[in-house]
């Protein structure tokens, strides 16, 4: 099993909007590394959901995947903000993976993240990443889970 990091807008959609609707589709990524990295991704694998663009970011819990990448319809949808129409039914750019929650964490913000060792060379604390979809070491992922279910 592989693990992941996951960035979401918690005011877009949050940890409690995944638990609320018991699976959903990782939508709107529009950077192909990050893309590349969902196609990676295997049912069972295990995300830490990250809340990003807010005061403070950090970490609100663990999802899984549910389903493996397929082609993300908002691509498709010319009323979606995420629409690309250079993205055809016959050759789609973007997709998505299913993720369902597996628990809340206690909320660790990203000033707390940054005095965990393991994390030192972690690509979410490296200056400039802004990648909505990142690998995570199990070491890395382990670390995160631990610092967040002590009290």
């Amino acid at each position: 099993m592989a693990h992941w990091l996951l960035k979401s807008e918690p005011d877009t959609f949050g940890y409690p909007d995944l638990v609320k609707a018991r699976r959903e589709g990782w939508d709107g990524i529009r950077n192909y590394q990050a893309r590349n990295f969902m196609r990676e991704m295997r049912v069972g694998d295990q995300a830490i959901f990250y809340h990003s663009n807010t005061t403070p970011p950090g970490v609100a819990g663990v999802c899984k995947v549910v389903r493996r990448a397929e082609p993300d319809p908002s691509q498709f949808d010319p009323t979606s903000k995420y629409f690309d129409p250079k993205s055809t039914a016959e050759n789609p750019i973007w997709d998505w993976v299913t993720v369902a929650p597996v628990r809340a964490l206690r909320y660790v913000p990203l000033d707390e993240l940054k005095t965990i060792p393991e994390l030192s060379e972690s690509r979410l604390l490296a200056k400039g990443n802004r990648l909505s979809v990142m690998p995570l070491s199990d070491l890395e992922f382990d670390a995160i889970v631990a610092c967040a279910t002590r009290g």
